[in-house]
């Protein structure tokens, strides 16, 4: 905030798509972080943004956080709220995104997905400290634990002040897999070998990779989807927790139930080809070639899994048209964050008669759910999915019928 910045006092009115209470200055949004609905609070002002100051006068629905790092760590930004307000509004992001969509449906209670915690995280290695940016803020926020992180991730703000005094800055991404801590680090720096292959020892890695170059292999990461092993490549995009991929993986089978032939669009490493693929023959297909390569592995080492094949493709500029969608029985979609429209308009046009979509954004999927739906579709069933704890992102699965 600049000397500009002016003190009021405010009533909250609503709640932001990103978890910020909304205040009326001048009939103009403003949005402040901390705040809750009802509540009266003296903030800081500048534009369309405010500092929360005080709260003098407490929503009901106001709690303690469970961490001592909220308010200034920008990893959680709800702690603040009870679980049964925030359950409720983090289910009202879907609906109302449908709602703008035009589309009327029927969507299932929150399910919780926290699991264990999150078996993945990238922290920031800075010379103020490592932990997650800190709240509104490009500085990093000192962390010394994390509650929201899977037990075995105790260490991982340790491990990441290490690579800073091996690396200076850096981004590390660090993985909880089944045979132990996967790191692949993101720096300038460069040669760093010896004191990174200390690091890896002393905090007993499977795996530390450097700028996507593996520095040392204590033992493969690994881990299990379905009945298969996966070996991940370095830096693997996974579902933030084990429950939530147990989950969305159990809906997906299940809608996809006597489907012969399945096609995983946005397959990544596997998670959901490879249940697939004990009861229908599944093709596999996405842009990143080392994930589609552990997928491929993985189907092809795992006995009993059927399997029509992979390919490495970008689906957002070139999708599969409605001649390559004719073999299969039903279509499976987990796209980025920008969704996946060009597939949607392809799928609209298809013969395909199932197709389920997993989203994390609930605006992104309301488009792509609309384009299905013009295209002949019916939404059938659409549930919320909340993996990302106290925090403003949700998961989506929805299934969709002719």
């Amino acid at each position: 905030m600049t000397a500009q910045a002016a003190l009021q006092l405010l009533e909250i009115a609503d709640m932001g798509a990103r978890g910020e209470g909304i205040a009326l200055v001048d009939d103009k949004p403003v949005f402040i972080a901390g705040t809750l609905k009802g509540e009266s609070v003296r903030a800081l002002i500048e534009g369309n943004r405010g500092r929360l100051e005080a709260v003098v006068s407490a929503s009901p629905e106001r709690v303690e956080p469970g961490c001592k790092h909220f308010g200034s760590c920008g990893g959680c930004q709800l702690q603040h709220w009870d679980r049964q307000g925030y359950r409720q509004w983090k289910r009202q992001l879907l609906v109302t995104a449908l709602e703008r969509a035009g589309i009327a449906a029927d969507v299932a209670p929150l399910i919780d997905a926290e699991g264990a915690g999150r078996r993945r995280a990238t922290l920031h290695g800075r010379r103020e400290g490592a932990g997650f940016n800190g709240l509104r803020s490009h500085e990093v926020h000192d962390l010394d634990q994390c509650p929201v992180l899977v037990p075995e991730l105790a260490e991982a703000a340790d491990i990441t002040r290490a690579c800073y005094r091996a690396l200076g800055d850096c981004d590390v991404s660090l993985t909880a897999t089944d045979t132990g801590i996967d790191v692949a680090i993101r720096a300038k720096a460069r040669g760093a070998y010896k004191p990174l292959t200390n690091i890896a020892m002393r905090y007993k890695l499977a795996r530390l990779a450097l700028n996507g170059e593996d520095i040392i292999i204590n033992r493969p990461p690994e881990v299990r989807m379905g009945t298969a092993m996966v070996r991940l490549p370095a830096g693997s995009f996974l579902q933030a927790t084990a429950a939530a991929e147990e989950i969305i993986g159990a809906e997906i089978v299940t809608a996809c139930k006597g489907a012969k032939r399945v096609a995983d669009l946005f397959c990544g490493v596997g998670p959901f080809a490879l249940r697939l693929a004990a009861t229908a023959k599944t093709f596999a297909v996405d842009s990143d070639r080392q994930a589609v390569a552990a997928c491929d592995a993985a189907l092809r080492g795992t006995p009993g899994l059927k399997i029509m094949g992979t390919e490495t493709r970008d689906l957002m500029r070139d999708p599969l048209v409605p001649m390559e969608l004719k073999p299969f029985d039903a279509v499976v979609l987990d796209p980025p964050r920008a969704g996946a429209e060009a597939q949607a308009r392809e799928l609209a046009q298809s013969k395909v008669k199932l197709v389920v979509m997993v989203s994390c954004d609930p605006v992104s999927f309301a488009r792509d759910a609309a384009i299905l739906i013009a295209g002949g579709f019916r939404l059938e069933k659409v549930t919320p999915i909340d993996q990302f704890i106290w925090s403003a992102h949700l998961e989506t699965v929805a299934v969709f019928r002719r």
